[in-house]
């Protein structure tokens, strides 16, 4: 009778409770990778922050000669119209930053409806659904965000929305299928059979299941933020009176940096958008490696004198 209690004991839901947001957190700073993405992110995030504090001013405003390369007065040297290239990245690092996060959340929050509505009501919702979600994979992105952001009145808001209705579909169909891998869990049944809300099956029961998959998707969505609206305001697309990294480089092509040798206009805010998604992916490969048991590094090698381990309730017996 006590073997048997132990071995319902053993199988009990606290035992195999799987690790929610603290035990994600506690893997994510012991990767050495994840911790570097982070200390890169939130430097990129103290500087936006501080931009105000660390180069006060209009950093549009003209502070001397054109196309100087970097010295003691300007770090980063000057534009061909004489601004300040380090502090056009500064004050540049807050729109980009944060309008890849905002992109990043509204995409991954409207594939997750998307998904969770789509495995959970099934049938006629999730046919429908799956049909918008494939005609907007099936849509050429480069030329719908052109489409878009040319017909639609300038600004960061639209070019929020355009990226939003472009970027979403990718994340709806991954976050779908692992909805659907868990809508057939028992649990998931149990709720049903006990009456709870449709709605509270899916956010409550479903999506808690969900957070790994959900993290790697945003992280994914942030990083085509920054990308696509740095590509939307290097064609002009976009809002060119707002400071971002993107416009930055638009007005180093328009001005021929590239042509002129001028290296000090271009390469930081590209190396900054290149450091960021690195950071990001850095991040996300942390989140793979903690929730994917076959992308963990064992802390010590085992050799084939080790003592094989015994569960304890083997030792109890």
């Amino acid at each position: 009778m006590a073997e048997l209690d132990r071995g319902l004991t053993s199988t009990s839901p606290a035992r195999r409770r799987p690790r929610g947001r603290d035990g994600l957190l506690r893997g994510l700073l012991g990767s050495g990778k994840a911790v570097a993405g982070l200390i890169i992110l939130a430097v990129f995030a103290a500087v936006a922050l501080l931009a105000p504090v660390i180069s006060p001013g209009d950093p549009t405003v003209i502070q001397g000669l054109g196309a100087q390369p970097p010295s003691a007065d300007h770090l980063l040297g000057t534009t061909s119209k004489g601004q300040d290239v380090l502090a056009l990245n500064i004050w540049g690092a807050r729109s980009s930053l944060f309008v890849g996060f905002v992109v990043g959340i509204l995409a991954t929050f409207v594939g997750l409806l998307v998904g969770l509505a789509s495995a959970y009501l099934g049938r006629t919702v999730d046919n429908l659904l799956s049909l918008v979600t494939n005609v907007f994979l099936l849509l050429p992105g480069l030329p719908l965000l052109v489409i878009l952001a040319a017909f639609l009145p300038p600004g960061l808001g639209t070019v929020i929305l355009v990226l939003v209705i472009t970027g979403w579909a990718g994340s709806a169909r991954v976050l779908r299928a692992q909805a659907l891998s868990i809508r057939g869990k028992d649990f998931v049944a149990a709720a049903q059979v006990t009456g709870e809300n449709p709605l509270r099956i899916m956010f409550r029961e479903m999506l808690p299941n969900m957070a790994s998959i959900v993290m790697s998707t945003l992280l994914a969505c942030i990083i085509f933020g920054i990308g696509a609206q740095a590509g939307l305001e290097f064609l002009g697309l976009g809002d060119i009176s707002t400071v971002s990294w993107g416009t930055n480089l638009y007005w180093a092509s328009n001005d021929g940096a590239l042509l002129t040798g001028s290296w000090w206009i271009f390469v930081p805010p590209g190396v900054s958008i290149a450091l960021v998604a690195f950071a990001l992916a850095l991040v996300n490969y942390g989140v793979d490696e903690t929730t994917n048991p076959r992308l963990r590094r064992p802390r010590r090698r085992v050799t084939a004198a080790d003592p094989t381990p015994v569960a304890s309730e083997e030792r109890d017996r």
